[in-house]
């Protein structure tokens, strides 16, 4: 993605993964054209490096992507966190244009395919833990029966991080707005608020 160096905080990829795992699963289909999965991911972070990280995700069998991801295990994955206008109002002259701020990571990744049910169920599980910890119990206690076709029914695989890109675009280089920009998205709606807390988290805000 464009990424002026104002808006780079490689640091933060984590956490705008962690708070934001519903993410884009972007493959070039037989045609060559970018074929598209929304899946929840789960981050497994490397001890040190944030570039060896691993993700976890799963497909429906009979979704397409499975055989993508088979014959061309290079893949990209975007992550969206919070995004809203931004009104030139925020600035304290009036040559100014309207613009959009926002957080996102793009991450390229090549795909291992997770074979038997060991593997999914574990990756079930840990998504389990990361969203609804008290299901883990019914979970455990279905018949296999149920869970056996369940299984069946997903690809399950695992993603080496090849390549991060993290933008969050918040207008850093414009000191001037800042003070209103925050106060407005302080005030607006859910994603507003998320980002007057990203404003806080990088300094730009008293």
């Amino acid at each position: 993605m464009y990424l002026p160096k104002q808006f780079n905080f490689p640091e933060h990829a984590r956490n705008i993964i962690r708070e934001n795992p519903f993410a884009s699963l972007i493959s070039n289909d037989d045609q060559g054209f970018p074929f598209v999965t929304h899946i929840p991911i789960k981050l497994i972070p490397h001890a040190s490096d944030p570039k060896q990280d691993t993700l976890l995700g799963h497909v429906a069998k009979g979704n397409p992507h499975t055989s993508f991801l088979r014959s061309r295990p290079f893949v990209l994955l975007t992550f969206m966190g919070p995004q809203a206008y931004m009104s030139p109002a925020v600035y304290p002259d009036l040559v100014r244009v309207p613009t959009w701020s926002y957080v996102a990571v793009h991450v390229k990744a090549e795909v291992r395919i997770l074979e038997g049910e060991e593997a999914k169920d574990a990756i079930l599980k840990q998504l389990i833990a990361d969203h609804e910890p008290p299901y883990a119990r019914q979970w455990r206690g279905l018949p296999e029966s149920y869970t056996q076709p369940m299984l069946n029914a997903i690809v399950a695989f695992e993603m080496k991080v090849q390549d991060i890109q993290t933008k969050v675009k918040l207008n850093q280089h414009r000191p001037e707005s800042h003070a209103a920009m925050h106060a407005a998205y302080e005030a607006g709606n859910e994603s507003e608020k998320a980002l007057a807390l990203w404003m806080r988290r990088l300094g730009m805000a008293a």
